[in-house]
């Protein structure tokens, strides 16, 4: 990757919509360029899709919380797999520290986030324990990445 490169998937964080003549004449390429460059990115896996970022509250997502997990280890990728399944979780990073997963839960209101967490996630038997800490206000990324 060089500063084109960079500066194309800049580009895209903005808008991932952006044409490709937008994004040929914001870098300073033709629009050839621009296409042949963004076709390698992809093939690459730099970049591995486009996406579109939500209100979650205004899109019907009332609760919000972030879990932490402790499992069994020799189990993770089982414990992974069940919770890929689970809608309401967002987002699943294995970290390490005092715990060992940490989810990102939306869901319609705080009973449904109950149902997920409590029916859901602990039911996974790997699943060791659970701390569960509500999101009072999420603030979106300045940065726009």
């Amino acid at each position: 990757m060089d500063e084109t490169d960079r500066a194309i998937i800049e580009v895209l964080r903005k808008d991932a919509r952006a044409s490709m003549t937008a994004i040929a004449e914001a870098v300073h390429i033709s629009r050839a360029g621009a296409h042949a460059r963004l076709g390698r990115l992809r093939e690459a896996g730099v970049i591995t899709g486009f996406t579109i970022r939500t209100d979650p509250v205004r899109s019907g997502l009332h609760s919000s919380a972030y879990v932490t997990l402790s499992v069994e280890q020799p189990a993770w990728q089982e414990v992974r797999e069940r919770l890929m399944r689970i809608p309401e979780i967002e987002h699943i990073a294995l970290v390490g520290g005092e715990f060992d997963v940490l989810l990102l839960v939306r869901a319609r209101d705080n009973r449904d986030l109950r149902r997920v967490v409590l029916e859901e996630v602990q039911a996974i038997p790997s699943v060791r324990t659970s701390r569960t800490l509500l999101i009072f206000e999420d603030f979106p990324n300045t940065n726009d990445r």
